[in-house]
């Protein structure tokens, strides 16, 4: 696969462009996006489907500035998807090949199936693992539904709803009671489904989550992706949305070019919430445009990641640690004293995870700046490592990056992210362990020089080398209440 590839998404919309860098074999992270709202559908559902002049217009000029863009990039590939808009088109050959022919560029048509599946595949690989979490993806001319359980993806079904369509077949005539008739009657094509979760992809889903966050729940992280709320919530905040005039859907955040088919969208999903009983929704910040790169990056490993591996991660390490030996040994050091000491200290034993990934990846920021590396860390963790992980485990690892070395995590940062960190007790020894695996590791041996044992609130330390940084590191940590350390040789 070539190392820089572009990914253009036509939709009913929206035309979306993408420019992905791999850094190792299933590595990569974002380049550049750009998109542009050109409504290719635009008054063609109430013209037999026929795409409109001005609307092709549109969005041949946006795919043109799209080539050029990628061209300053290098991308050696490209791969350009068209969903609804055109495949229901009986006018769609003109335009693909006029497209081709003039800008060399080739649309491939995916069918509803296929849309539903690389939707579900960028959010089974790219968010937190769920158990039987029912996928949906709203678009401009259909929504696309799958079944996701853990990695295993099912039930990829495809249905005639769309934000563009029901506005113009049915808001435009304010024939609102005709539109959830036809809703709920291609809803009855999903009865065999069951589901406890939903995950929302697409561009009504995210302006929906986005002004959610950003409203009186007073979210603290700005981040879209993995974001969950609950059913009551967010059925709420649809209602809210429903009965709102254009003044008071600016005050919730809607843009403005939303403003049309905002209600459509969220019809649409107050009609799924009511059939699908769920109680957490989960907002996907990525869709059919990572699955197509997915699908193509992952073709030999059956459009899956290897188990354990998180591409994120790697894409830290790849990019911003130079001493991986050392981020393995932190790492490996961190584990072995949570190992020996979480049943004692009364930490949940959930946490070893997060704290694994905090020493691995404390460095990071290192080659930026060294005397301030683990703040420039805490900034690269909030915003690079993005998929696979919640906002709680993401906070997390944050925040004990940024306090490492130093005293505990102090209140300011604690109160401001309370919802989403553990209690100050748990979070105090996990920063605390931390720290003392940096501590012993201060000499940076070529291979772990030193053993550990805990027992009745003594640590041992046992070595045949100098550890003499080692001690003299750990003296300026702030303690912990049940640990006491004790070197011997």
């Amino acid at each position: 696969m070539a190392k820089r590839v572009a990914v253009i998404d036509i939709g009913s919309n929206s035309v979306r462009m993408v420019v992905y860098e791999k850094t190792s074999r299933f590595a990569f992270h974002m380049l550049h996006e750009t998109k542009s709202r050109v409504r290719l559908s635009e008054n063609a559902y109430q013209n037999g489907g026929y795409l409109q002049d001005i609307a092709m217009q549109r969005t041949y000029d946006a795919l043109e500035n799209f080539l050029t863009i990628i061209t300053s990039f290098k991308a050696r590939k490209t791969l350009c998807v068209a969903t609804s808009a055109l495949r229901d088109a009986p006018n769609k050959k003109d335009f693909i090949s006029r497209v081709k022919n003039s800008l060399g560029l080739k649309i491939k048509i995916i069918d509803g199936q296929r849309e539903s599946y690389l939707g579900a595949v960028a959010c089974a690989n790219l968010l937190p693992e769920q158990d039987n979490a029912l996928s949906i993806d709203i678009g401009g001319g259909s929504t696309e539904f799958s079944l996701i359980d853990k990695k295993n993806i099912s039930n990829n079904i495809s249905l005639n709803l769309g934000t563009v369509r029901l506005k113009e077949l049915f808001f435009d005539n304010n024939d609102i009671d005709g539109a959830k008739d036809y809703i709920d009657s291609e809803l009855t094509k999903l009865d065999s489904m069951k589901a406890s979760a939903i995950i929302g992809i697409g561009g009504t889903y995210r302006a929906i989550s986005t002004a959610l966050m950003s409203g009186s729940n007073n979210y603290p992280i700005k981040k879209l992706h993995a974001y969950e709320s609950d059913n009551k919530e967010f059925s709420q905040f649809l209602s809210n949305i429903l009965n709102s005039d254009e003044d008071k859907l600016k005050e919730f955040g809607i843009k403005r070019d939303r403003f049309d088919v905002i209600k459509p969208g969220a019809l649409i999903l107050q009609r799924v919430l009511n059939k699908f009983k769920v109680k957490k929704l989960i907002t996907s910040g990525v869709g059919v445009r990572e699955g197509v790169y997915l699908t193509d990056m992952l073709r030999s490993s059956k459009d899956k990641f290897p188990t354990n591996y998180n591409t994120s991660v790697r894409y830290i390490l790849d990019s911003h640690v130079d001493n991986i030996t050392y981020a393995n040994q932190l790492s490996r050091v961190s584990k072995q004293l949570f190992d020996i000491t979480y049943e004692e200290l009364n930490i949940d034993k959930k946490y070893r995870y997060e704290l694994a990934i905090a020493a691995k990846l404390c460095i990071s920021g290192s080659n930026i700046h060294f005397y301030s590396q683990y703040k420039h860390s805490y900034h690269l963790i909030q915003d690079a490592l993005e998929f696979g992980f919640t906002h709680k485990q993401t906070t997390l690892i944050a925040t004990l990056i940024k306090y490492a070395k130093r005293k505990a995590p102090p209140s300011s940062h604690t109160d401001k992210y309370r919802n989403l960190l553990p209690d100050s007790e748990e979070l105090n020894t996990l920063s605390y362990l931390l720290s003392l695996s940096i501590a012993l590791l201060s000499h940076r041996p070529r291979d772990i020089d030193f053993t550990l044992k805990f027992k009745n609130s003594e640590l041992k330390i046992d070595s045949k080398s100098n550890l003499y940084l080692a001690k003299e590191s750990i003296k300026k940590l702030d303690s912990i209440k049940n640990i006491s350390i004790k070197f011997s040789s």
